[in-house]
């Protein structure tokens, strides 16, 4: 194969040897078949959150708890600070009323869906 290169406005040809690589057929490609073990169900590690707990949207870490147990809350008010891949979301109340239970702590790591603050 000719190339021609041009270095500092000095064309050149240049004669390159190209050679073919050798690609192997890829092997069989086997799902299941009669030695496979069925594999169990998983079960989820998120612990079940009652219907009046405020839930984190996202896996992450709690980075702030900005209520109390017992304190009375407005809707809209940010209850939790939750911190994933450096940013920070905050976790608001959905209605108002009273801090039941909280059922994290700060630097607790949690998952999406995960109870964090029980309302009632």
């Amino acid at each position: 194969m000719k190339l021609k290169v041009t270095v500092n406005g000095t064309a050149y040809e240049i004669d390159v040897e190209v050679e073919e690589e050798e690609r192997s057929p890829l092997g069989a490609i086997v799902f299941g078949g009669p030695g496979a073990a069925p594999t169990a169900p998983t079960t989820a590690s998120v612990q079940a959150a009652s219907a009046s707990a405020v839930v984190a949207p996202l896996a992450g870490s709690v980075f702030k708890i900005l209520v109390e147990e017992g304190e009375e809350i407005t809707a809209g008010q940010v209850l939790v600070v939750l911190e994933a891949m450096k940013m920070e979301t905050e976790i608001t109340a959905p209605y108002a009323g009273k801090v039941a239970k909280i059922l994290v702590g700060v630097g607790d790591p949690v998952q999406g869906g995960q109870g964090l603050v029980e309302l009632a």
